[in-house]
C-alpha cells in the first residue's frame, strides 16, 4: 500500500519537479548572458554586410561605422577595451535568425523598430539611435521630381526590410501603380538599378546616400526630397535577459547624455568633468555587472553620440549627412535620452 502511494505521489510530483527544474535552468541561462560574454572574452555583434557610414570593412580588414562604434562602446563598458568585439556581417534576411539562435549577442545593424517586430518577435529594441526615413534614388535625366511620377515604374527594394510594405502602403494610398522588385542584398539591388533593370531604388535615405557614393556617375543620380516612412533605427537584443538589455540600453543613453552634458573624448579634463556630472553612476555598477569607471571609459574611447555621428555620417565623413532630426532635443531635434539620474 505504502509503495503504491509513493508511486502515485512520484507520478503526480514528477511533472512539477521537471517544470521547476526548467524554470531554474532557463532563468540561469537568461541571467548569465553577461557572464557568457565575459567568459568568452569578447562581444559578438551583428552588423550590416557592407554599408558605408554604418558598418564597412576597410582594406586593412578593420570595421568602421556608426553601428560598429556602438558595438565598441558596449565592449568598452564590459571589458574596458574597444577591440573586445567580433563583428558578424549579416544580410537583412539573416539578422533576426542570428539573434534568435544566439549567434550574436547584439544586433547593431540599421534595423527599424516596429510594433510587429517588438511584440511579435522574441526581441527587445534598445532605443532609437538614428531617425531615418525611406526615400528614392533616381536618374537625374528622368526629370522626375516626385515619387508620384513613378507610375508603372520598377522599383528595387531590399528583401527582408520594411521597404516593400512601406511602398505598397504609400503608393496604394495615392493610387499609383508600381512594380516592386526584391533583392537579397544591397549590392544586388544597386547593380540592378545601375543596369536599368529598375527605374528607381528605394531604401532608407541614409543607405541610399551611402550607396550613391559607390556610383562612378554619382552626380547623375539624385535622392528625391520625399520621405515616405518613419524608420526609427535601434540596436536589438534577445528579450531573455533584462539585465543585458539594460546594459546595452544605458550605454546608448550614456552616449546621448554625454553629448548633452558637453562631455567628449577630446576633453583633457574629461575624468574631472565626468566625475562632476556622472560620478554617482558607479554606485549602480553591480546592478549591471560592470566595473567602476565604465561610463567614463566609454566616452574616453568612443566619444559621445555627436562624435560618433560626425565621424561616420556627418561632416567628417564622405556622406556629409546633416544631423537634421538626429540633433539633440535641446537643439530642436528628436534625439532624447532619459536622464542618468
Amino acid at each position: 500500500m505504502i509503495k503504491r502511494r509513493l508511486k502515485v505521489f512520484n507520478q503526480s510530483v514528477q511533472p512539477l519537479l521537471v517544470t521547476i527544474a526548467i524554470i531554474f535552468a532557463t532563468s540561469g541561462a537568461q541571467a548569465g548572458k553577461l557572464d557568457d560574454i565575459k567568459s568568452r572574452g569578447h562581444l559578438t555583434c551583428g552588423v550590416s554586410n557592407g554599408l558605408l557610414g554604418f558598418s564597412l570593412m576597410n582594406s586593412n580588414k578593420a570595421w568602421n561605422g556608426f553601428d560598429v562604434d556602438f558595438c565598441r562602446a558596449v565592449a568598452v563598458a564590459i571589458f574596458g577595451k574597444p577591440d573586445k568585439v567580433k563583428f558578424i556581417p549579416l544580410s537583412a534576411t539573416e539578422r533576426f535568425k542570428a539573434l534568435e539562435n544566439g549567434s550574436i549577442d547584439l544586433l547593431s545593424r540599421n534595423t527599424t523598430w516596429t510594433f510587429e517586430r517588438d511584440v511579435g518577435f522574441n526581441f527587445t529594441f534598445i532605443g532609437v539611435n538614428y531617425y531615418d526615413g525611406q526615400g528614392f534614388l533616381i536618374r537625374q535625366s528622368e526629370g522626375i521630381t516626385s515619387a508620384l511620377q513613378l507610375e508603372g515604374a520598377k522599383i528595387c527594394v531590399l528583401k527582408g526590410t520594411t521597404s516593400e510594405i512601406n511602398l505598397k502602403r504609400y503608393f496604394g494610398a495615392k493610387k499609383v501603380r508600381v512594380n516592386i522588385v526584391e533583392f537579397e542584398d544591397r549590392s544586388s539591388a544597386l547593380k540592378a538599378y545601375v543596369d536599368r533593370r529598375c527605374d528607381a531604388y528605394s531604401a532608407d535615405k541614409s543607405a541610399l546616400a551611402a550607396q550613391r557614393l559607390q556610383l562612378k556617375d554619382r552626380d547623375d543620380h539624385i535622392l528625391l526630397r520625399e520621405v515616405v516612412s518613419k524608420e526609427p533605427l535601434s540596436p536589438v537584443v534577445k528579450n531573455t535577459d533584462p539585465s543585458w538589455a539594460d546594459l546595452v540600453r544605458w550605454t546608448l543613453f550614456l552616449l546621448i547624455n554625454a553629448e548633452e552634458a558637453g562631455l567628449n573624448s577630446t576633453d583633457k579634463n574629461l575624468q574631472e568633468n565626468f566625475d562632476l556630472q556622472f560620478s554617482w553612476t558607479d554606485k549602480l555598477n553591480s546592478k549591471l555587472g560592470l566595473k567602476k569607471g565604465w561610463a567614463g571609459n566609454v566616452i574616453r574611447h568612443i566619444g559621445n553620440y555627436g562624435e560618433m555621428f560626425e565621424r561616420n555620417l556627418g561632416k567628417e565623413s564622405p556622406l556629409l549627412l546633416p544631423r537634421s532630426v538626429n540633433t539633440l532635443w535641446s537643439q530642436g531635434g528628436l534625439l532624447y535620452a532619459p536622464p542618468m539620474r
